[in-house]
């Protein structure tokens, strides 16, 4: 048993459990089912994880982690533990006593005590660089490795930070109550200690798309409705064909996995706030105020790329935004949008706003989906004159955890 492992049964996870917990949202929950009974709270366990499908929440944590140990064993204990301290955030409870013991520190950081879960969702990734570093099999799990988990390549528009970009693992924390969403990144950084270190973190507010139906189409920061064509959770038969991995892949641990693309997408405000309201709309596609394709009059209204105006022009640009993104130029794949927008102040260099998109992508196999979308768009897209891709991730997000189980369980077997 390791120092921290001891530290958790004495007085933390396991200790918690087995007293039946305090809980600081509701006091009801069992050990073995933190969730029961606890309004407001998004089941963890099931056939994929929570905050891919789920309702896309207000507010985003997200963190990278890289993996300062070398076992795979250590990995695993890590995972066990992460698990059983997401079990008990999601149901709106404390990671372990806020006073057990004078002597040592308290076991939950406490910022969340009193508020509910807020419909918290955390979700956790495996970078490439687990399985393979440097042509080094780190872990001894290369063998291991989800086929279509490889390093995204260079792409048109980079421009990249190293500080901003990759990491070994990843938990997105979604909620909304931003101070639980940070709780839960928090607190699973402070019991990875000695087994990871964080390497970036993002926070957003405002999400960017809708996930389901029964949201309205949000806006992003350049005032634009954004992601109107998104998947939906409701529509299974896409969720199937082009989010969640199947029966085609030859590593059986991940079916029902998928795989996280996320890109921090700096927006140069203020020259776009200095451009005219048509040249805004042709950039986009849309009309700034409705939402509506140009070629049409309300939001939902089939965008047709064909339709030409009286100068026998197509009323679409051929460098728009919703052009170059349409499936119809794509073959028609699809990906499952789930981003926010982010501000993090201002860049001292210029004195401008450092705000933008924290783009969240889910999808059935990166290069086929995101890479092949953003080869067309880092090229030809009209709004690569007001954004940079600024930092830049790919993450295997492993099926859902059952009872019992853990994130991940399947690559130890």
């Amino acid at each position: 048993m390791t120092r921290r492992r001891a530290l958790l049964a004495g007085g933390g996870l396991l200790g918690l459990a087995a007293a039946g917990g305090g809980g600081y949202a509701a006091g009801t929950a069992r050990a073995d089912d933190p969730a029961a009974g606890v309004a407001d709270a998004v089941p963890f366990h099931g056939p994929h994880q929570a905050g891919i499908a789920t309702p896309a929440q207000d507010r985003l944590v997200f963190g990278a982690f890289d993996l300062t140990v070398d076992r795979a064993a250590d990995l695993q204990e890590l995972l066990r533990e992460w698990t059983r301290a997401a079990e008990l955030m999601t149901a709106g409870r404390p990671t372990g006593s806020l006073g057990h013991d004078p002597n040592l520190p308290p076991d939950d950081t406490g910022e969340a005590a009193g508020l509910p879960p807020a419909r918290l969702t955390i979700t956790f990734g495996f970078g490439p660089d687990l399985f393979e570093r440097g042509g080094e099999d780190r872990l001894g799990l290369r063998a291991r490795r989800p086929s279509a988990l490889r390093p995204l390549p260079d792409l048109p528009g980079d421009h990249l930070e190293a500080a901003r970009s990759g990491g070994d693992l990843c938990v997105q924390a979604c909620s909304n109550d931003p101070q639980v969403a940070f709780h839960a990144v928090r607190n699973l950084a402070r019991i990875g200690s000695g087994h990871v270190a964080l390497r970036w973190m993002q926070l957003g507010f405002g999400r960017t798309s809708s996930t389901s139906r029964t949201q309205a189409t949000p806006r992003n920061l350049f005032g634009f409705k954004d992601g109107t064509n998104n998947l939906r959770a409701e529509d299974t038969a896409g969720m199937d064909r082009f989010v969640w991995v199947g029966a085609e892949e030859p590593q059986r641990w991940f079916r029902g996995g998928t795989y996280l693309v996320a890109r921090r997408i700096r927006m140069l405000i203020e020259t776009w706030d200095r451009d005219r309201l048509s040249d805004q709309e042709a950039v986009f596609g849309r009309t700034k105020a409705s939402g509506a394709p140009l070629t049409g009059t309300d939001e939902f209204d089939r965008v047709d790329l064909a339709m030409k105006g009286s100068d026998g022009v197509t009323v679409i640009p051929p460098d728009a935004h919703i052009r170059l993104a349409s499936p119809e130029v794509h073959g028609g794949m699809k990906i499952l949008r789930r981003g926010y927008s982010y501000t993090d102040g201002i860049d001292p260099r210029t004195g401008n706003l450092d705000a933008g998109l924290f783009f969240v992508a889910f999808q059935q196999d990166p290069e086929k989906q995101f890479v092949a979308l953003q080869r067309k768009l880092g090229v030809g897209d009209a709004l690569n004159e007001y954004i940079r891709h600024t930092g830049s991730a790919l993450f295997a997000v492993p099926p859902g955890i059952r009872r019992g189980g853990f994130v991940g369980e399947g690559l130890f077997r």
